[in-house]
């Protein structure tokens, strides 16, 4: 049996609050409770998604910002940034793509788990959400090779925010996944955290519905529950082992 691959650092980079909970809080749990430090960057606050009369724009903000930093600490990630873009307008731009390019610089993570921007059609009863796309595709641009080019937002340099390249991308998704993480010992705490997002859930309990997806998703790889990745690897274990003086074992 090979070794559960534990990163020293991972960015997780997304649209919206609950969409780390939805797709990948399990694997991070995990890795957090490996000693993984964990960084979420959320592109907007869902500001629009409380569809409740007399909500404003600000009142939402608090109520689903404060929900995220309540499912993250559940999860044992205190590094949280909003960058408040708008809401169900996201685009993504060379302005959005250089404030990711700081905070990737900044906190120099070994993995950037973002999800799949060619995703549109999601079944036969949801179309992927278009912030979700352009969250991906500027999170995946940004990522590589933008951060890792001194020479691209150097001006970044003069506050002392150096080039990196991160190691690997994780990519969530429904379907192609090439890597599963077992989150049998997890997923109470990815349901938790789900839950944190009291306006989004109302009077739904996400568990059946949660297990019930990764169990589908563990079927067949003697895993109870999973989430699934599709794993680009940017530098390669040779590479990487003589920057950072570490051996990466294969993961399980």
């Amino acid at each position: 049996m090979s070794t559960f691959y534990i990163p020293k650092s991972v960015m997780v980079i997304v649209a919206h609050p609950d969409d780390i909970e939805f797709s990948c809080a399990g694997t991070v749990a995990r890795w957090v409770q490996g000693g993984t430090k964990v960084a979420y960057v959320l592109c907007t606050s869902g500001e629009v998604g409380i569809a409740e009369a007399g909500m404003t724009k600000d009142k939402a903000v608090e109520i689903r910002e404060k929900e995220q930093l309540a499912a993250a600490e559940m999860v044992g990630v205190k590094d949280v940034t909003f960058l408040r873009e708008p809401d169900g307008m996201l685009q993504p731009t060379l302005e959005l793509r250089k404030k990711l390019v700081r905070e990737i610089r900044r906190f120099k993570p070994e993995i950037v788990i973002c999800g799949d921007p060619t995703i549109v059609w999601a079944g036969d009863t949801y179309i992927n959400h278009p912030d979700h796309r352009a969250a991906a595709t500027v999170a995946l641009d940004a990522t590589f090779p933008a951060a890792g080019q001194p020479n691209l937002f150097e001006e970044l340099g003069e506050e002392d925010i150096t080039a990196h390249k991160p190691r690997k991308v994780y990519v969530t998704g429904w379907d192609g996944s090439d890597l599963f993480v077992n989150i049998e010992n997890t997923i109470d705490v990815k349901i938790a955290a789900l839950r944190a997002h009291k306006s989004q859930m109302k009077d739904w309990d996400p568990e059946e519905r949660i297990k019930e997806w990764a169990a589908e998703r563990g079927q067949g790889k003697e895993m109870a529950y999973a989430e699934g990745f599709r794993v680009v690897t940017l530098v390669s274990d040779e590479d990487w082992e003589k920057t950072n003086g570490r051996v990466i074992p294969a993961e399980s």
